[in-house]
């Protein structure tokens, strides 16, 4: 019997939030096409709170350059959904949260509409900053089904 989508996310928040504990890091969400919904799948984990300090969602450019110092230079040239905007979202958030060892960042484009053959529907970029590391940048296309995304939990 195949686990419930509902479940993996309760699995894979649980295991974060227990992982993050374990090592005593406090994480800062950057999200943008998510509009808040893997902060949501965090708190809704039973001791979320000793590790979640904030989740930033910025949905518009204005919102990436005013709360995560995206750059406006970087947003023209490369725009919303690039391995460059979740770069530098999971570096603003990291900077701008100084309680936090760890981000994670997410921006891609959620459809049904707006998506080109350069940038599809469903293209998402995901980025994590651990502070005093390199920035670790994944490109994923989800797939479209049934009137809705099929999300990958891991990897």
């Amino acid at each position: 019997m195949s686990q419930s989508t509902e479940d993996k996310i309760i699995q894979v928040s649980r295991a974060v939030i227990d992982r993050a504990a374990d090592l005593g890091v406090k994480l800062v969400l950057a999200e943008s096409c998510t509009g808040g919904l893997v902060a949501a799948a965090l708190t809704e984990i039973s001791g979320s709170s000793r590790v979640l300090d904030r989740c930033l969602v910025t949905y518009s450019n204005e919102a990436k350059h005013q709360l995560l110092s995206v750059s406006i230079n970087s947003l023209n040239k490369y725009g919303a959904v690039s391995p460059n905007t979740a770069k530098s979202m999971a570096i603003g958030a990291l900077k701008n949260t100084p309680s936090a060892s760890i981000s994670a960042a997410v921006t891609g484009i959620a459809g049904p509409d707006g998506g080109t053959d350069y940038k599809p529907v469903g293209l998402v970029y995901f980025a994590t900053k651990k502070r005093g590391k390199k920035v670790v940048t994944k490109k994923k296309i989800l797939p479209w089904r049934e009137g809705r995304f099929e999300y990958p939990l891991v990897g």
